[in-house]
């Protein structure tokens, strides 16, 4: 587990806005929007990249920058994780069956992808045991260009790895557009967190 810090509740300025979406029937909420993926899509093609750990390595890196998406519950405390890594589905196409896969966010794009390469392929098992507090979580549906997803709820409340999808994606007025979703606890990100990711997502996609 990545190293954290606890978080002091009572001197805590979000500590109320967290107790009170804590005890919410569903205290998750998603946000679909598109992205514009022309550079990004260029970019990994000529580098020979996959796309899925690439854009996984790019969201993991921005929302990482981001204070709000490092937070958890842990055995009843707030904590700030230094770190989050990531976990993805891969698709076992024989099967038509996905396994979890948990990959630590490390290296620059070309390396991390190496890494996610060889851990999907090797890893048997199709769930290795609940996934840690410390990731971002990715589930990608490429067959589908969507405006709207959801996702299952564990019952959990104190679940708050943040969720990140995608679809397929599409050419419109001469660029390549990505339908993209982020479902994270509302207890520690607002809609203005989710804002600060797409501006830093977008402008990585765009280097």
């Amino acid at each position: 587990m990545n190293t954290y810090k606890i978080i002091d509740q009572d001197t805590w300025k979000r500590a109320t806005h967290c107790a009170v979406f804590r005890n919410c029937v569903e205290p998750a909420f998603c946000v679909t929007f598109d992205l514009d993926i022309t550079a990004f899509y260029s970019k990994i093609k000529q580098k020979n990249l996959s796309f899925t750990f690439a854009m996984i390595y790019a969201v993991a890196k921005c929302a990482n920058q981001i204070e709000e998406f490092r937070y958890r519950f842990l055995d009843g405390q707030v904590v700030l994780f230094d770190k989050i890594d990531t976990a993805f589905t891969y698709l076992n196409k024989q099967t038509e069956l996905f396994k979890v896969v948990n990959v630590p966010f490390a290296g620059n794009m070309e390396e991390y992808c190496q890494t996610a390469k060889q851990a999907a392929e090797e890893q048997k098992e199709y769930f290795t045991g609940p996934l840690g507090n410390d990731v971002f979580q990715f589930s990608p549906m490429p067959w589908v260009t969507y405006t709207h997803i959801s996702h299952t709820n564990s019952g959990k409340k104190d679940n708050a790895t943040p969720l990140f999808d995608w679809g397929k994606y599409y050419e419109r007025d001469g660029k390549l557009w990505l339908p993209f979703s982020v479902q994270a606890h509302h207890s520690f990100v607002d809609g203005l967190h989710i804002g600060k990711l797409v501006e830093k997502l977008q402008l990585e996609l765009n280097l």
